[in-house]
């Protein structure tokens, strides 16, 4: 996943700092309304173009294949120049969430054509954890501290490591395949889950700063695109967990 002090690059400190300079005098800031807005209409837009995604593999109407690497490679070009390019957001945000909702929409089509009931397991999963979090971050149960940022930045850059390694390793044969790994594969699961999760506690309390710091409008935009490439990876592993629960 395209994953600061956030471990999240997209609503890292430097980032808000570098929109701040470049934005100048503003007269409207960033609010939580319109970040949640904002973010509501992009998981709508995925919602869309995962659905059809979902329904073309299925039926089979089209490669699958297409649908998977278009929409990943098409939206991690999105999701690079979203993050050079910040202030277009507004239009490039939306289209990262189109594109993913292709790469997700025909990757849950998969699972559930062996997992049964799992999608609905995965989303509730997701959404509940996504909620927990804020509820734990708002309350002050966990707080972003600077030991707290550094924990979570080596252990999610740990994980992209293990990432890119395993697709290289995959690409002559070899590779880490969780399913043949039994217990140590969900374990390792449930590992990286938690890292993911704590990404979101990171990107609420960046999103916080950036309002407090009367960031331009258009960063509601850029804040929403950042949670979706959060809540993105984080539903895949749940997905993931899931299938391998299941196996057992």
């Amino acid at each position: 996943m395209r994953f600061g002090k956030t471990t999240n690059p997209v609503l890292s400190e430097k980032r808000f700092e570098n929109i701040r300079t470049q934005a100048g005098v503003l007269t409207e800031p960033m609010t939580l309304s319109g970040t949640i807005n904002k973010t509501l209409l992009l998981f709508l837009l995925l919602l869309i173009t995962g659905s059809l995604s979902w329904r073309m593999t299925l039926s089979g109407s089209i490669n699958p294949m297409l649908l998977i690497w278009g929409g990943a490679i098409g939206g991690l070009i999105v999701a690079i120049f979203t993050v050079m390019k910040p202030e277009k957001s507004p239009i490039t945000a939306p289209i990262y969430a189109l594109l993913e909702g292709l790469f997700v929409g025909s990757i849950s089509a998969f699972y559930s054509k062996f997992y049964s009931g799992i999608i609905i397991q995965a989303v509730g999963l997701t959404l509940s954890i996504l909620f927990v979090m804020l509820i734990l971050y708002r309350t002050g149960v966990i707080k972003a501290t600077p030991k707290f940022k550094k924990g979570i930045i080596i252990a999610t850059g740990g994980v992209a490591v293990f990432y890119i390694l395993n697709l290289i390793a995959g690409a002559f044969g070899g590779g880490v395949d969780f399913f043949k790994l039994g217990t140590m594969g969900i374990i390792l699961s449930l590992v990286i889950i938690v890292i993911a999760a704590m990404n979101l506690v990171l990107d609420f309390d960046l999103i916080e700063k950036g309002i407090n710091a009367g960031q331009p409008k258009y960063v509601e935009w850029f804040a929403g695109f950042g949670l979706m490439v959060t809540l993105i990876w984080l539903y895949l592993e749940i997905l993931r967990l899931l299938a391998l629960l299941s196996r057992r």
